[in-house]
C-alpha cells in the first residue's frame, strides 16, 4: 500500500495535479503567497497556486485520501480509453487535450509503483517465488545454507583484507575482484535461501544451464557467469530491481517505433514517446491484473491467455487509432512492434545485467 501511495504522489507531482486546495474560499483578494502576483481569481494566473492555503490537519488528511484514491478524477477518463480505445487516447493527448487525461509519464510511474506493491503482496503473474516442499527438508536446507553462508562471509572478509593490503602497496587486484564478485553473488543467494525467498539450488539447475558467452564486456560476462551459478537468484534480483529502471524502456523503444514511421512527416519523436509510454502503462497494468488473478487462485491458463493475446490486440488498436492507419498498415506494424518489443526487452535485461542487477 505504501508503494501505491508513493506512486500516486510521484505521479501527481509529474502530472501537475493537486493545485486546488481543500476548503478554498470565494474571497480572492491579496497577493499569491507563492510568487507575489496580485490575485484575480481562485488560483494564481501566473503560477497556478490556490488562493487559499489550508493549515488544518483535517485538510491534510483530505489531501492524502484524495491523492491516493481519487487521483483528480482524470484517471476515470483515462483508463477506459487506455484499454478499449488506446489509439484515440494517444491521438487526443498529442493534439492537446491534456487536462482531461492523466499524462503518459504520470500514469506510467503510478502503474510501476502499483506493480511493485502488488508483487509484494501476491507475487508476479505466475505466483510468488517462495520455498515450497517438505517443511522438514526445507528447514534442513536453510540450516545448511546458514552454515555455508558463514563460511562464505569469512572468505569474503579474508579476501577483502588482502585486497586492501595490496591496494595499499599500489598493486592491481583483478583476480581478487573476480573472486569477491563470485563470493558476493553466492552470499546473496545463500541469504535468500536462509530467509525462504528462493529455494536451494540443485545440481540440475547449473548442469542444465550452460552459458558460454564472451561479449568482451567484463561486467556482462561476469553477470552471465553468476546467472549460470545462481539462475534463481538472478531471476529474483531482476524482479526486485527492474522497476527502478523501467523508465529506460521508453528511450529504448523510441528508435524502433520511429523506424515504423520513418517516411511519415506528420509524426515526430514526441508522438512516438506518448505512444510508447501509454503502451507501456497498459502492459504494466495488464501484468498487475494477471498477478491479481493468479493471487486469488484463478487458473494459470487464463493468466497465460491474457499475457499472450492482450499485447498484440492492444498494440493493433493503438497503432490504428493513434496514427490513422488502415487495417493492414496497423497489422504489419503490430507484428514488427512485437518483435521490436522483444528486442527492447532483451536490451533492457542486458543493461540490468551489466549494471549488476
Amino acid at each position: 500500500m505504501a508503494d501505491m501511495a508513493t506512486g500516486t504522489v510521484v505521479a501527481r507531482t509529474i502530472d501537475g495535479a493537486g493545485k486546488a486546495e481543500h476548503g478554498a474560499r470565494d474571497d480572492h483578494r491579496g497577493d499569491c503567497l507563492n510568487c507575489g502576483t496580485a490575485l484575480i481569481g481562485p488560483h494564481c494566473h501566473r503560477c497556478g497556486q490556490s488562493a487559499h492555503v489550508h493549515r488544518t490537519a483535517s485538510a491534510l488528511f483530505h489531501d492524502i485520501a484524495h491523492g491516493v484514491f481519487h487521483f483528480e478524477g482524470r484517471t476515470w477518463h483515462t483508463l477506459p480509453l487506455l484499454f478499449w480505445r488506446p489509439g484515440e487516447l494517444t491521438r487526443r493527448y498529442i493534439r492537446g487535450e491534456r487536462i482531461t487525461f492523466v499524462s503518459p509519464m504520470a500514469l506510467f510511474l503510478f502503474s510501476v509503483f502499483l506493480m511493485v506493491a502488488v508483487f509484494g503482496l501476491v507475487g508476479g503473474p505466475f505466483g510468488p517465488m517462495r520455498l515450497q516442499g517438505d517443511p522438514v527438508k526445507l528447514a534442513e536446507a536453510r540450516t545448511e545454507a546458514a552454515k555455508e553462508l558463514a563460511g562464505v562471509e569469512k572468505r569474503i572478509a579474508t579476501l577483502a583484507a588482502e585486497k586492501q593490503a595490496r591496494n595499499a602497496r599500489g598493486e592491481k587486484t583483478p583476480d581478487l575482484n573476480e573472486q569477491l564478485g563470485d563470493l558476493r553473488s553466492e552470499q546473496a543467494a545463500l541469504r535468500l535461501v536462509t530467509t525462504g525467498q528462493i529455494r536451494p539450488p540443485k545440481a540440475d539447475d547449473v548442469e542444465g544451464l550452460k552459458l558460454n558467452i564472451d561479449t568482451g564486456v567484463p561486467a556482462i560476462d561476469l553477470a552471465f557467469r553468476h546467472l549460470t551459478r545462481n539462475p534463481e537468484l538472478t531471476a529474483y534480483k531482476m524482479q526486485s530491481t527492474a522497476y527502478k529502471f523501467s523508465w529506460a524502456l521508453i528511450p529504448i523503444s523510441l528508435p524502433f517505433i520511429w523506424l515504423l514511421f520513418a517516411f511519415r512527416r506528420d509524426v515526430g519523436l514526441y508522438d512516438h514517446a506518448v505512444f510508447a509510454t501509454y503502451s507501456l502503462s497498459a502492459m504494466t497494468l495488464m501484468v498487475i491484473g494477471a498477478s491479481v488473478l493468479a493471487g486469488i487462485g484463478i487458473s494459470l491458463s487464463l493468466t497465460f491467455f491474457l499475457m499472450v493475446f492482450f499485447p498484440p490486440w492492444h498494440m493493433y488498436r493503438q497503432l490504428k487509432g493513434a496514427y490513422g492507419l488502415s487495417g493492414f498498415g496497423a497489422f504489419w506494424r503490430m507484428v514488427a512492434l512485437i518483435l521490436s518489443a522483444y528486442t527492447a526487452a532483451l536490451i533492457f535485461v542486458v543493461m540490468l545485467l551489466a549494471m549488476g542487477a
